[in-house]
């Protein structure tokens, strides 16, 4: 899958010298659907014709212009962050890639010099830039991105499923974070990686998967993905029923994705002595919480999770998805064109939807 490179960039088609790209042009609430350049892959990257890209929960707080995306971003930049697409130019010095590859994408690019990055833990590089956010992304018919970031795509799984392998890379990251195998486990939060978290953990050989929310819309695509039990938290009390499902033991690990506090709360009082919580949510504020009582007597293990271990976690989503066993299918509701977003957006903010996948401008769905 390899080939000698010269100084010119290798292409496979004629370039265009613009594309439509979503845009977010200006600090305020929205995006735009615009007219921009092609990217030109520089050294060491590569160009990519964008299949399928999906929209995450960081897009909804992009295009709201929330705290956390005032603080971050600096319009205007191309947006989008999980995506898949097929190379069609080669930079300067690649090696790596094959003109015709498909191939899903590492949305941290990471500075490989840091001591995060040289003591192999990138997924924490201390500089780390995400593309669709710092750096222009795949809510567009091309992306440039660094050739290191992408990854060859299983040749057995659906398109849709290959654009959604980023997001679902920290589902596998949370719930590899501490045993699986013969573990009652609970997702807390149903979102689409809550939701692909349900997945990942029976596919891994979980004993049985719980999972819990306050939508009856996300508890019942947890039950497409084969939960064994789901809790609706608004009307139920979370640890009883935890202790009635599990003959009293409770859990040995929570994938805890909401960020809710009452959510970690429950989470830790439903864990068993000895129990892990691995925290991909992100509260929106902080929160008090009872630690003698919920953590240090009993010797909770907390792990704060981010993004993918690189690429660790790229490694056994491949193997999981490429068996069959890790079927994200039933979490992706809706497949729209790209320049619908604005509609994508909405039916994610009235929480009508899973993964949302958009399809761009010359693809067919």
């Amino acid at each position: 899958m390899t080939q000698t490179m010269t100084a010119e960039t290798t292409r496979t088609h004629t370039r265009a010298a613009t594309m439509r790209a979503i845009v977010k042009t200006q600090a305020a609430q929205g995006a735009e659907i615009r007219e921009v350049p092609v990217p030109v892959p520089g050294p060491g990257e590569i160009l990519l014709k964008v299949k399928r890209a999906g929209v995450c929960g960081t897009d909804l707080h992009i295009w709201a212009w929330d705290r956390w995306a005032q603080s971050r971003m600096k319009p205007p930049v191309t947006i989008g962050h999980e995506f898949v697409g097929e190379v069609i130019e080669l930079g300067p010095g690649v090696t790596s890639a094959t003109l015709g590859d498909l191939v899903s994408c590492e949305s941290h690019v990471v500075c490989q010099t840091c001591l995060s990055c040289r003591t192999g833990n990138g997924h924490v590089c201390e500089n780390t830039k995400i593309l669709g956010v710092d750096i222009n992304g795949g809510f567009a018919e091309y992306v440039a991105v660094p050739a290191v970031n992408a990854w060859h795509v299983p040749p057995n799984i659906p398109i849709e499923m290959a654009a959604c392998m980023e997001p679902c890379g920290n589902a596998v990251h949370t719930a590899f974070a501490g045993p699986l195998s013969g573990c009652n486990i609970a997702v807390t939060g149903c979102g689409p990686i809550g939701l692909f978290a349900i997945g990942v953990a029976r596919a891994a050989g979980a004993a049985r998967v719980f999972a819990s929310d306050v939508s009856a819309y996300r508890l019942d695509l947890a039950r497409k993905m084969q939960a064994d039990a789901v809790i609706d938290s608004s009307k139920e009390n979370f640890v009883e029923r935890v202790h009635e499902l599990t003959h009293g033991r409770g859990l040995d690990g929570v994938l805890e994705m909401s960020g809710h506090p009452a959510a970690m709360r429950d989470g830790l009082a439903a864990l068993r002595m000895g129990g892990r919580m691995s925290m991909l949510g992100l509260p929106t504020e902080p929160f008090e919480l009872d630690w003698n009582r919920l953590v240090i007597f009993k010797g909770i293990t907390l792990h704060g999770i981010i993004g993918r271990r690189m690429y660790d976690t790229w490694y056994q989503m491949d193997q999981l998805m490429g068996s069959g066993r890790l079927d994200i299918r039933p979490a992706i509701t809706h497949v729209m064109d790209m320049e619908k977003f604005d509609d994508a957006i909405a039916l994610l903010r009235e929480g009508k939807a899973g993964k949302v996948v958009l399809v761009p401008w010359g693809e067919k769905a």
